[in-house]
């Protein structure tokens, strides 16, 4: 009997792996990997082993859940050291969670390697702290795809700083939804896309001007919403020092 390493890549900056993610992808037979994963880290597998693409996109999946859980599986079952190799934290909207429980109920050992979630990575390399003495004592992680209205109505009124996953194509209605329970219309926003990527895009507004700005942003990005927002006018980091990289000093300073 092989092995499952159920691990978290990280947000997509390459270097924020975890030592133990990196040693998991180096003893690894076969590797399934994830559509947001960055694809640098697959040279660190061993030469022969197997990559398989199992990303999936809106309306678009290279394999089924049903598929992977399968194959997850049978390479384990034929004595394979597996990864699956996950963007972000394999447990935070990565179904992780599932693919733990198939794994037990099939008999197949396996580890769970936490990853840096984009959650918390995208808003620091935006220079947004998500907690912060003066503006916010707590924070909720949560999905942007439902439209419930209870589910937003509670969100409204209860969090000091959301970060949402998956909300781009949903975010008029977030928005809206968000407004209409009481959260401030003049509340700061950010859309981060590809956070901590060289390809790194930062929107900001409030809830009733984002949408107009937002542009051609699309997913992936995370959506922080909350006063701790303002405080990349002054802390923002990352893109300019990819600013500073792109041209010389002297032309920056000029």
């Amino acid at each position: 009997m092989g092995k499952v390493y159920l691990v978290g890549a990280g947000p997509g900056d390459p270097e924020l792996i975890t030592v133990k993610g990196l040693k998991a992808i180096q003893q690894a037979d076969c590797i399934f990997y994830d559509r947001l994963i960055n694809p640098s880290l697959l040279a660190n597998a061993p030469d022969g082993a197997e990559l398989i693409y199992c990303g999936k996109s809106p309306n678009q999946h290279a394999l089924t859940q049903s598929e992977i859980n399968r194959l997850l599986c049978q390479f384990a079952g034929e004595g394979k050291v597996v990864v699956r190799l996950k963007g972000g934290d394999p447990f935070i909207f990565g179904r992780g969670g599932e693919e733990a429980e198939m794994l037990r109920e099939n008999g197949i050992p396996f580890e769970i390697v936490p990853g840096i979630s984009a959650g918390s990575a995208a808003p620091a390399y935006a220079g947004i702290p998500l907690t912060h003495r003066d503006y916010s004592s707590s924070v909720t992680f949560v999905s942007g795809v439902t439209k419930d209205d209870d589910y937003w109505k509670t969100l409204a009124q209860r969090a000091d700083t959301l970060c949402i996953y998956m909300g781009v194509k949903n975010l008029p209605d977030i928005c809206g939804k968000l407004i209409d329970h009481g959260r401030s219309f003049n509340t700061p926003i950010a859309l981060i896309h590809w956070g901590t990527t060289e390809k790194q895009q930062t929107v900001t507004g409030t809830l009733w001007t984002i949408t107009d700005k937002a542009g051609a942003i699309e997913n992936p990005a995370m959506i922080v919403i909350g006063e701790v927002v303002t405080l990349r006018d002054k802390i923002q980091w990352f893109e300019e020092m990819s600013m500073q990289q792109q041209f010389p000093l002297e032309t920056v300073i000029g």
